[in-house]
């Protein structure tokens, strides 16, 4: 019986990763949603942390009704 541990929740991602999470490109992540955003710095690296990320898309969501 093989024991495997739980996977381990994501709580950041890279910037890469955050823009295919909400499916743009990363020049339109970098241009247009990364200055809204508290990313965390790593040597020269950045993540974005997950709630932030989810924070962003709860407060810029709208609801789109047909026929408008």
């Amino acid at each position: 019986m093989s024991t495997r541990a739980a996977p381990i929740p994501r709580i950041a991602l890279s910037r890469e990763e955050a823009a295919e999470a909400i499916g743009v490109s990363l020049r339109t992540f970098e241009a247009r949603i990364q200055p809204d955003l508290q990313l965390v710095r790593l040597g020269r690296r950045l993540i974005v942390p997950c709630d932030e990320l989810q924070s962003w898309v709860t407060a810029n969501k709208e609801r789109i009704l047909e026929g408008a």
